[in-house]
Order: C-alpha cells, then sequence, then structure tokens
C-alpha cells in the first residue's frame, strides 16, 4: 500500500510539474494574415520574418478583394489548414474579411491593424459614408468595370507615408484593383462579439481616420494600442505590429 501511495504522490508532483508546459502550449502558434484593398500579401513580409523568428507557423492570405464572399472563402480555406488554434489578422479591408471568417471555431482572437471593425450589417461603404469633418480624403479614383485604384502620385502620401520611397513606389505600381463589390460585402456576425479582439490605431493615417479606428475598436471592447505610422504602418513599423500579434497569440 505504502507503494502505490508513493507511487500516486509521484504522478502528481510529476503532473504539476509539467502543468505550466501545457498551459504555454495552450497558445497560439497559427497566425494568418489577410491583406486589405489596393495591396496584396506581400506588405506582411517584414511581420512574418518576426514572427516565424519567434516560433509561429504563419500563414498569409492572398484575398482576391474581388467580394467580400470570396475573399471570406479564401481565408476560411488557409484557416482549415491549420493544425491548432488560429490568430486571424487583417488590415484595412482586411478587418471586414476577419469580422466575418473569425467566428470559425479555431479562431482564438481577432487583430485588427489601421482596419474597418464593423458591426452586423456594417460594410466599407456604411461605414466610409460619412467621413469625419476635415479627414482626409483618399485619392480613390473613378471605378472602371467594377474596380478602384488609387491615384499612383498620391498613393505614397495618403496610404505609405512613412514608408521608404522606393518601396511606397513599388506598392502603387503594383496595386491590386480592389472591387467595388467588396467594399460593399456587409458583415453578418462580426467575430468581434464572441472572441477576444486587438487593435492597432495608426495615428497618422490619412486613409482610416485614427478617430474612425478608436471608435470601432471600442466598440469592439479591443484591447488597443497606439502607433505613429501611416495606414501601411504593417509596412513601416512591423516590430510594434508582430508585438500586438503575439500579445494576442498568448492571452488566456
Amino acid at each position: 500500500m505504502s507503494k502505490i501511495l508513493t507511487a500516486a504522490a509521484t504522478l502528481a508532483m510529476a503532473a504539476t510539474a509539467v502543468s505550466p508546459v501545457h498551459a504555454a502550449s495552450a497558445d497560439a502558434k497559427n497566425i494568418v494574415l489577410v491583406h486589405g484593398g489596393f495591396v496584396d500579401g506581400s506588405g506582411w513580409q517584414g511581420v512574418y520574418n518576426i514572427l516565424k523568428k519567434d516560433g509561429y507557423t504563419v500563414s498569409i492570405v492572398q484575398n482576391p478583394t474581388t467580394s467580400l464572399a470570396d475573399d471570406v472563402a479564401v481565408t476560411k480555406r488557409i484557416i482549415a489548414q491549420q493544425d491548432g488554434p488560429v490568430i486571424l489578422v487583417g488590415h484595412s479591408y482586411g478587418g471586414v474579411v476577419v469580422s466575418e471568417a473569425g467566428t470559425d471555431e479555431k479562431v482564438k482572437a481577432v487583430v485588427y491593424i489601421a482596419a474597418f471593425a464593423p458591426d452586423k450589417g456594417e460594410s466599407v461603404s456604411s461605414l466610409i459614408a460619412n467621413p469625419p469633418a476635415g479627414a482626409p480624403v483618399p485619392p480613390i479614383l473613378p471605378p472602371v468595370d467594377g474596380y478602384l485604384f488609387l491615384d499612383r502620385a498620391k498613393f505614397a502620401a495618403s496610404f505609405a507615408a512613412d514608408v521608404d520611397a522606393g518601396t511606397a513606389a513599388f506598392m502603387a505600381d503594383s496595386q491590386v484593383p480592389w472591387g467595388v463589390e467588396a467594399l460593399a460585402g456587409a458583415v453578418t456576425e462580426p467575430a468581434w462579439k464572441s472572441k477576444p479582439s486587438f487593435y492597432m490605431v495608426a495615428t497618422d493615417d490619412h486613409m482610416i481616420p485614427p478617430p474612425a479606428q478608436r471608435m470601432m475598436a471600442k466598440r469592439a471592447k479591443s484591447t488597443v494600442v497606439e502607433t505613429a505610422g501611416s495606414h501601411a504602418v504593417y509596412v513601416s513599423k512591423p516590430q510594434a505590429v508582430a508585438a500586438l500579434i503575439e500579445q494576442a497569440a498568448s492571452a488566456k
């Protein structure tokens, strides 16, 4: 009997000793990054490199930005490939995509980087319908065949003012056409209502006014950080962006 009790005590001590390891393994190690309008997933490279170095599995969604339904479908395919909990991250219009796709059971938390965080029934079109007085007007050209572009000459100043000139020029010249249908896509049930959310406000953003970002973050009851950066803060400040994502990944 004494041997049995001793063995039981040993097993109990062992279980206690490894419990912190089990707690650590519960952290989300899968990060899925979703880009916004006018750009593709390559802008996430700096954030990707930091997260990979820190041991995360990182996937970048190349959503076509043709319609919300199409972009959500592409994002969900990437979520389905992950082998555990997912931190789903969206920049700009990507915030609409993660709001809709983030209700997936694999998603542990959603992270918004200078992004739209719509409520039920809202879309980019409805959120930008009444801009704050004095807010900069993004230099979006009239639609052609149902797609939008930013004025190349004004791209850097409006989208990427703190990105080095060469990279900003490349981003302007490699724009992805943004479908008008995508802007009209309305969220059915936002993930931030059922999942923890984190929000980075870019305080020098000339695309989504910082007051609008703060409003959406407050409404979502997000954990908020503010960073001095342009709309392309994910390109110019990858360390700060990666730090917020890692905070979401380790949150209990």
